[in-house]
């Protein structure tokens, strides 16, 4: 059901508005050429259109189309795409630093540094050279998309389409519209996914949107476990036991500690008294500011990370949070790691962050990894019942605290005996 028939029912635009006719889009612009910025391009590019890709100096615009030559020198070492192919690729990125030559684009992503400031500099300076019918989507992974607009003179053309990375192997793309984002922009929002062939998802408005509100939790209680001295290597093979791809701790460190605490102090500076702690503060200083072991880019983190590329655990962990006498049984800690995820997912659902199962569980499974062969979260509670989600949610609960709470509007379902897909 998620991996067949929805699957393919949103990437042939289910959730496009229908009166809007289909938009066409030869050239895009794209602002920012660090890694999100140079993937995108790529995707761009392989899609047939051709790329405007803007950077403040020329070496960091040239690096960012340097990223795809690396991609396709390397299909091309491999057979899997002609010499031809790739340069024809190659030939529709065009590296610049002036914004004048954004003046004849179809659509523009921006990717740049995630601060409101440098984003509105961009909105500002970029709204003054492209057409006035120039649809402008922002690669925000955090940033609610409302308040972005505020920049623009034009919000009914600004929409949120959040990549994730790396670009050119995540095959999901989360569409946020923003509250006076139209038609037209969700519409030649979802075109464009269509042409890059991702899958997309439409997501509300919110912090985080929806992937960037489950991973946080289901990565937190990794850490929460590695602080209670439970094996690193127990909470690593329970995941993939439960059918993630990778263990926890390997995707904090590739998507970095130091941005884990970014995001954390953004989000404390943000919520100022309605801060909650996630317990894992403390963990992040340790690892941050103490000992730099910041993620995989740094060298290290949870993993140490050799020149011959075999990485394997960090033994020195066990020095600042001691191993716990007794461990946890796999079982246990499969359990936790599930229902990390399965909670804050059922609360998007609940909250209407998510429209509706299927949504939920595409952007699972494509998102973050998580284990398909349950369908996806929402797949997955249906297959036990609603029923037994709320009472095991419950038992956790008390047993580690709060977290664990299921939605309530999952218990009125649970007392109503209701069922996510209805009659699927």
């Amino acid at each position: 059901r998620t991996l067949f028939i929805n699957k393919q029912a949103a990437e042939k635009g289910e959730q496009r508005p229908k009166n809007v006719e289909k938009t066409a889009i030869k050239r895009v612009g794209v602002l920012g050429a660090g890694m999100m910025g140079a993937g995108i391009a790529y995707v761009t590019a392989k899609g047939g259109m051709e790329v405007v890709l803007l950077d403040r100096d020329m070496p960091a615009a040239e690096k960012g189309k340097a990223y795809s030559q690396g991609i396709v020198e390397k299909g091309v070492s491999k057979g899997k795409v002609t010499k031809e192919k790739a340069e024809e690729l190659l030939a529709r990125i065009r590296p610049t630093t002036k914004y004048e030559d954004l003046a004849d684009v179809d659509m523009i992503i921006e990717a740049v540094f995630e601060d409101p400031d440098v984003k509105a500099d961009v909105i500002k300076k970029t709204e003054a050279v492209i057409r006035k019918d120039v649809i402008f989507a922002s690669n925000t992974s955090t940033l609610p998309i409302t308040g972005l607009a505020k920049n623009s003179v034009r919000p009914d053309q600004f929409i949120g389409v959040h990549f994730f990375s790396p670009v050119d192997k995540m095959p999901l793309v989360e569409i946020i519209p923003g509250e006076k984002s139209g038609d037209r922009a969700l519409a030649a929002a979802l075109d464009y996914v269509g042409m890059i062939k991702k899958t997309p998802i439409v997501v509300k408005d919110t912090r985080g949107f929806y992937t960037n509100r489950v991973v946080p939790p289901y990565l937190n209680e990794a850490m929460l476990m590695v602080k209670e001295g439970i094996s690193p290597a127990l909470i690593e093979n329970a995941s993939k036991m439960l059918g993630m791809p990778v263990g926890p701790l390997a995707l904090v460190d590739e998507t970095s500690l130091e941005l884990g605490k970014r995001v954390m102090e953004a989000t404390k500076k943000e919520l100022g008294k309605d801060y909650k702690p996630s317990g894992v503060e403390d963990l992040f200083e340790v690892m941050v500011d103490k000992l730099g072991r910041k993620g995989r880019k740094s060298g290290g983190g949870f993993y140490d990370y050799p020149a011959d590329g075999k990485k394997s655990l960090w033994k020195g962990i066990a020095d600042y949070f001691p191993p716990a006498k007794t461990q946890p049984s796999a079982d246990e800690v499969k359990e936790r790691i599930l229902y990390a995820q399965l909670i804050p997912a059922a609360q998007c659902y609940a909250d209407g962050i998510v429209p509706d199962p299927q949504s939920a569980d595409l952007g699972a499974i494509f998102g973050w990894g998580f284990a398909p062969w349950t369908g996806g979260p929402m797949s997955f509670i249906d297959t036990i019942g609603v029923e037994t989600f709320v009472r095991k949610a419950e038992s956790l609960a008390q047993k580690y605290g709060a977290r664990f709470s299921p939605p309530q509007k999952f218990r009125d379902m649970a007392a109503k005996r209701e069922t996510l897909y209805k009659a699927a």
